[in-house]
């Protein structure tokens, strides 16, 4: 084999790992949140955070959903709610019951533009009482 062939052979075997990785990166399932201790909150969507002070003693729910997020938004929204560029700063995500509007709604039905889908729908695989609870974890990170 000659110098020429043998570059473009490492060259090819090289994009297709390439290619590996970043089609493995962008296909994420979202994970289920283990929310043992939160007050059930049944199938019904609460219009507000039913886990944020006065209704609830939050704590749990913020260290709970620093997890799921962790383990479900990090990768497109950033470590600890800081987005790097690509997808919202959710650390500026309002803050209260005005925020909750836009937060449900993106959970609930995701987004697409174009037909590419930036957002999945969350709550397809994360329960209310986990995404509640990942707002909380928002809500305590929250960035004027």
């Amino acid at each position: 084999m000659n110098k020429k062939n043998a570059v473009r052979s490492l060259m090819f075997l090289a994009s297709l790992s390439v290619t590996g990785f970043a089609l493995a990166h962008g296909d994420m399932t979202p994970q289920a949140v283990n929310t043992d201790g939160l007050e059930p909150l049944g199938k019904e969507w609460r219009d507000e955070n039913p886990y944020r002070p006065p209704y609830a003693n939050n704590k749990l729910a913020v260290e709970i959903g620093a997890t799921a997020y962790n383990q479900n938004c990090a990768r497109c929204h950033g470590l600890e709610a800081k987005s790097g560029g690509i997808a919202p700063d959710l650390r500026e995500l309002e803050a209260g019951a005005e925020g909750d509007e836009w937060f449900k709604e993106r959970v609930i039905n995701g987004a697409v533009r174009d037909g590419a889908v930036y957002m999945p729908k969350m709550a397809d695989f994360i329960s209310q009482e986990g995404l509640w609870a990942i707002r909380s974890y928002l809500e305590s990170v929250h960035v004027e």
